[in-house]
């Protein structure tokens, strides 16, 4: 390890060395105390990089004004094209940032597409936590902890987004009362047994929102006639004392998208059909509702068929198609949507009323949605033409047609593409023992039709190749199995592995912001 020249010059111990530079003597008296000989760390091996924290609020109608990018051969979410004075801008972002929390959440390990949404249904705050470009590849070449060094201190609870139903007799259970000396600062308490006590509401809270309106805007008077006027439901967004400091102190904004939900009344789910025929057995329209705003209707399920064996309800609210949001979509664009899925959709819907709730809360019903599509055991359908309501066809099993979903692990799907010269079709050459490939019910041999809903039967095997590394971090692949793969073994076959991705410089990803 080399010490640090020190810049303090002393008469003792240095000698004039021709005038031009000062040569070190050892006293003995002095030893290892003298300045000179100062020996310190190398900085290098302890540095840390610094993320900050970037507050961005935005007016109706105004965009945040970057774009989130995940490019080819460069690691996580890359903040780029930051608009001059705009939002973001103002904010402290800057080109190249790279992204580790939305709102308290830690996303460098999430899909471009999952994390885009968050930011997306945030509403007008945003909280981002970024590091520097140069410092965030810097700290991963060193292998340095992001996460540990991005997340809050563990002990710190999220805030908790709270219904509370009135009890015919004891009401709704809370008192509230303002902190002295302290404008728009509240303590909230819960009767013992109470309506505000089981919707999750304890002592000592902090009230920092009720009914979509922040506190710190309103006098306890104001405050008082809001909870009078609520009628049977209210809804508040509390956290305890000692965050609250913590949140303080890191001057961040403690806000809806950051809460654990308790009680709501209503949630949006996600429900995943799968379809071996030309439908999902449902009908799609375009109906207006007494706002006089139109919204996509799911209607007429057919008995037994993939939506009705997903979950989904006659009149519920469609809000996305495989994690899009459909809202300023065309009808007909949603109908494509649904149709270049191929046999397997993720729809997102909410009920009538549910939508309602959120909107006089200002939030998006997005937040806090139930994923019905990962319960396990639960029977699930699939792709369709949406707006046809044909009856489902039977699958001819001789086909031996199967369905096969995998999520990318660390090396990738773990499974191999080959071909065989002599004739066309690309089939599987090699499945990784334990990995996803396997999990998904891959074998040796299967014959790929379709790759994410799109059909590679006359495709070359390159082309194949590209659909599976393009199509992010899930795969969905039709395939079914060929009893003279033995014969296929014999001929020399190329083989692509697709266990890795192949790094290009070029974008990959891009969510304008």
């Amino acid at each position: 390890m080399m010490g640090k020249k020190h810049t303090m010059k002393s008469s003792r111990g240095l000698v004039a060395d021709g005038g031009l530079r000062e040569r070190f003597t050892f006293n003995p008296k002095e030893g290892i105390d003298n300045p000179v000989m100062v020996i310190t760390d190398d900085a290098d091996s302890v540095w840390t990089p610094i993320p900050r924290s970037c507050i961005l609020k935005r007016e109706d109608g105004e965009f945040y004004g970057f774009h989130l990018r995940v490019e080819r051969g460069r690691q996580g979410h890359i903040i780029r094209n930051v608009v001059s004075g705009g939002v973001a801008e103002r904010s402290g972002l800057r080109d190249g940032d790279r992204l580790l929390e939305v709102n308290n959440c830690y996303i460098d390990d999430v899909p471009h597409p999952e994390v885009a949404r968050k930011i997306k249904i945030s509403g007008h705050q945003l909280c981002l936590l970024v590091l520097d470009g140069e410092d965030y590849e810097r700290a991963v070449s060193r292998g340095q902890d992001l996460k540990r060094l991005a997340h809050m201190d563990e002990s710190c609870k999220p805030p908790r987004l709270c219904h509370i139903t009135r009890d015919p007799v004891s009401g709704l259970g809370i008192t509230v009362t303002p902190l002295e000396g302290e404008k728009g600062r509240f303590v909230v308490n819960p009767v013992a047994g109470g309506a505000a006590e089981k919707a999750a509401v304890c002592k000592g809270d902090r009230l920092v929102w009720i009914n979509g309106a922040m506190v710190s805007d309103l006098t306890h008077s104001a405050l008082s006639k809001m909870m009078k006027k609520c009628g049977d439901h209210i809804t508040i967004l509390v956290i305890d004392s000692e965050t609250e400091k913590k949140y303080t102190q890191r001057r961040l904004p403690i806000l809806p998208t950051m809460a654990t939900p308790h009680q709501l009344p209503y949630r949006a789910r996600t429900l995943h059909l799968i379809s071996v025929s030309e439908s999902f057995g449902f009908l799609l329209r375009l109906e207006k509702a007494p706002s006089g705003r139109t919204y996509h209707i799911l209607r007429e399920m057919t008995r037994g068929s993939p939506a009705e064996r997903a979950g989904v309800r006659d009149g519920e609210l469609l809000l996305e198609v495989n994690g899009e949001s459909v809202e300023s979509l065309k009808h007909e664009e949603v109908v494509d949507r649904v149709k270049l899925s191929g046999r397997e959709v993720y729809l997102t819907t909410i009920t009538p009323k549910g939508l309602e709730f959120y909107t006089q809360l200002g939030l998006s019903p997005l937040l806090f949605c139930e994923d019905d599509a990962a319960d396990e055991g639960k029977e699930s359908s699939v792709p369709t033409s949406a707006e046809e309501n044909s009856p489902p066809k039977e699958m001819d099993v001789s086909s031996n047609l199967r369905l096969c979903s995998l999520q990318k692990g660390p090396l990738g799907f773990g499974f191999k593409l080959g071909c065989d010269p002599q004739s066309p079709g690309t089939f599987i050459s090699q499945v990784a023992s334990g990995g996803p490939g396997q999990s998904a019910g891959l074998l040796v041999g299967d014959i790929v039709e379709e790759v994410n809903g799109q059909s590679v039967e006359e495709k070359p095997l390159e082309d194949v190749t590209m659909l599976v590394e393009e199509g992010g971090h899930i795969l969905s692949l039709l395939v079914t199995h060929k009893t003279c793969y033995n014969k296929m073994e014999k001929t020399e076959t190329p083989s692509k592995d697709v266990t890795r991705a192949e790094q290009e410089e070029e974008d990959y990803e891009i969510s304008a912001l």
